[in-house]
C-alpha cells in the first residue's frame, strides 16, 4: 500500500481513527504494565532488604 501524500497516509483510507486508537491503547497498556511491574519489583527489593537486615540482627 503506497500513499500519494502524508495527508493520505495519516487518513489511512478512512481507518486512521481505529489504527491510531489501537496504537495508543497498546502503548498505554504496555506502559501501565511496565509501571506496575517496576513498582512491584521495587517493593520486592525493599522486602528483601528488610528481611536481610532482620536476619543479621
Amino acid at each position: 500500500m503506497s500513499f500519494e501524500t502524508i495527508t493520505a497516509f495519516l487518513a489511512m483510507g478512512g481507518y486512521a481513527t481505529y489504527v491510531f486508537a489501537s496504537y495508543g491503547l497498546t502503548v498505554l497498556t504496555l506502559g501501565g504494565l511496565l509501571l506496575a511491574e517496576s513498582r512491584r519489583h521495587r517493593a520486592w527489593l525493599q522486602r528483601q532488604g528488610s528481611r536481610r537486615r532482620s536476619e543479621e540482627v
